[in-house]
């Protein structure tokens, strides 16, 4: 295929993508069902894990919360892997600890590619499943005084694009993939947080987002889906106004500053 052709089957192909999404304005989309299927949360104990699990238990799946040894010898194959454990230090990067830092990567990501590595080959072998990733807009978008934190989850983000694109040019569609990203949560992780513009989330409406966009294999879920329009300021603010536009956020929480707590 010459380089022409190539270029005109992409325009036809944007035309018809764009056409798609405006009928799917007016189409209420399908919802899969995920009764009977085994769900692996981790992190269920308490916050988003814990409500999700309620969703999914809601809808007749099989719940599995307990370590990865015990799943694959006592319950069977995980069809839906939920990695949701995180932790998080707010601090300036100079008053992070090592083993505060070691402890982000090894929950926010290194645990996700575990877990993945482990349940992935029988997914990709029956050519079914479902991986999704709760990370956080600070995935997306930094923030100051979370910079291990904001790193963490920016790998946690790479790592669901990374392999979204990997299962596609392996031909394992059936393999969904989501990724969660929402702003501040009331869960108690982050102390006090506050901002100008928009409002701190509740975990049931985070959830309903979440549960939505596996039911309708949504790659991506924004928690408040404006979070696209800031994604885009990023790319086309001058640096001069995207400063002035983050200081009218005024975003807020309690953080360690020269290991002193501040605001």
């Amino acid at each position: 295929m010459n380089l022409f052709v190539e270029i005109l089957l992409f325009v036809v192909t944007l035309i018809y993508s764009y056409l798609e999404a405006f009928v799917k304005l007016f189409v209420p989309v399908k919802r899969k069902s995920v009764s009977g299927e085994l769900v692996l949360i981790t992190g269920a104990g308490h916050g988003i894990g814990r409500a999700t699990a309620f969703e999914f238990a809601k809808r007749q799946s099989r719940l599995v919360l307990w370590d990865i040894s015990k799943v694959k010898q006592e319950i069977g194959d995980v069809s839906i892997l939920v990695n949701n454990a995180g932790v998080i230090t707010a601090a300036d990067f100079l008053s992070t600890q090592d083993h505060q830092i070691e402890r982000m990567f090894e929950v926010n990501i290194l645990a996700h590619m575990w877990t993945t590595k482990a349940f992935l080959p029988t997914m990709m072998k029956n050519n079914h499943g479902h991986i999704v990733t709760v990370a956080s807009a600070a995935g997306h978008l930094v923030t100051s005084f979370m910079v291990a934190y904001c790193s963490s989850k920016f790998a946690a983000v790479g790592l669901h694009k990374a392999l979204t694109e990997e299962l596609a040019t392996l031909g394992k569609n059936g393999i969904k993939t989501t990724c969660l990203s929402p702003v501040f949560i009331n869960t108690g992780f982050v102390k006090n947080p506050s901002t100008r513009l928009g409002k701190i989330l509740e975990i049931e409406e985070v959830v309903e987002a979440l549960m939505e966009g596996i039911l309708t294999n949504q790659k991506m879920v924004f928690v408040p889906p404006h979070l696209n329009v800031a994604l885009l300021s990023e790319i086309l603010l001058p640096e001069r106004a995207l400063t002035v536009l983050k200081k009218l956020t005024n975003a807020k929480f309690d953080a360690i500053i020269g290991q002193k707590s501040a605001q």
